[in-house]
């Protein structure tokens, strides 16, 4: 063959070998981590470390004082108790690998192993957004409809509304986790990231990832975001006109502490995963992507059992009874 048709063929062939080469079939991924910096290492990895180790004490001590006191079993910290297990599981998923590659030197995360790592870390996030409305629901019924709070606020009724949140949140990830797992090809098998996640995953991706990010921006928009903070809004809403109504002052403050380590939770989540996840995914942002996910990933699991343990009198009391006791 020769002439154009012979060197058309040739630029094809060419073509084809260099968008091979291009793309990469992986079965694992390099995680880059924290800190690439070596001067960084040690102090990151001690850094870590600590506040692993506060982040599991704290939340297993809210954990023990909910199951062991009994002045502490009221729906209230029943859900607090979840959501010490869920904080746990937030920072067990993506940690124990970040403080194992600062000692091994091993960078590597199977293909396995970095989708399963993604999808408990987005099941625990949505889960914990869901978690948040039924407190939410909570605080409202306490401080609207006081008389009836017992009455609606049952055992059985706290049962259900955890276990549709256990559902709901381990159930909403799995379609859009499905498809990223399909991704057949990436550009690249490093991930600028301390865990596997979203962003830096679609990043790397040499496919057409449009209908993925459809449903993930529809999905996750309206039902994980939106629909939790729309039905949060509206319990408080309804608090806030409660607590307007009420003529004094000490009345109003009490009514208002009683929300007040629930709202300030929510509000910290919720401004987190916006600044997060809702921007453009281009490629510098993906620094500060990781530092958005470092504060969801150990901050908020930190900073939960002090805030409900700081501003609340009666975690406080059972600290110094289970304290007492020892």
């Amino acid at each position: 063959m020769r002439g154009p048709a012979a060197t058309n063929l040739h630029r094809a062939k060419k073509y084809i070998y260099m968008e091979t080469i291009n793309q990469t079939l992986v079965s694992y991924f390099i995680i880059k981590g924290i800190s690439d910096v070596p001067e960084f290492q040690v102090p990151v990895f001690l850094l870590v470390l600590l506040i692993y180790l506060t982040v599991l004490g704290g939340n297993m001590a809210i954990l023990h004082l909910v199951c062991q006191d009994n002045q502490l079993h009221t729906p209230m910290y029943f859900f607090l108790g979840n959501l010490s297990l869920i904080d746990i599981s937030y920072t067990s998923i993506t940690l124990p690998k970040v403080l194992f590659m600062f000692i091994s030197g091993d960078n590597t995360i199977s293909f396995f192993v970095c989708f399963t790592q993604f999808y408990v870390f987005s099941s625990s996030t949505s889960y914990e957004l869901l978690l948040l409305t039924a407190m939410g629901y909570d605080r409202y019924v306490a401080i609207c409809k006081p008389l009836h709070y017992h009455t609606i606020m049952n055992r059985r009724a706290c049962v259900l509304l955890t276990s549709v949140c256990w559902c709901l949140g381990f159930l909403e990830p799995m379609p859009f986790v499905i498809l990223l797992a399909g991704i057949s090809c990436y550009t690249s098998h490093i991930i600028n990231h301390f865990f596997c996640d979203l962003v830096p995953l679609l990043q790397i991706s040499c496919t057409d990832t449009s209908l993925l990010e459809t449903l993930v921006f529809t999905e996750g928009m309206f039902l994980t975001l939106l629909t939790p903070f729309i039905l949060t809004c509206i319990s408080y809403a309804f608090i806030m006109v409660t607590i307007l109504k009420i003529r004094s002052n000490t009345g109003r403050r009490k009514a208002f502490y009683t929300c007040a380590s629930h709202l300030t939770v929510v509000v910290l989540l919720y401004a987190t995963l916006i600044c997060q996840y809702m921007r453009p995914a281009t490629t510098n942002s993906l620094d500060s992507n990781k530092l958005f996910s470092l504060f969801n990933a150990i901050a908020l699991p930190l900073l939960n059992p002090l805030i409900y343990s700081l501003k609340n009198k009666d975690v406080k009391s059972a600290l110094k009874r289970r304290l007492r006791s020892i």
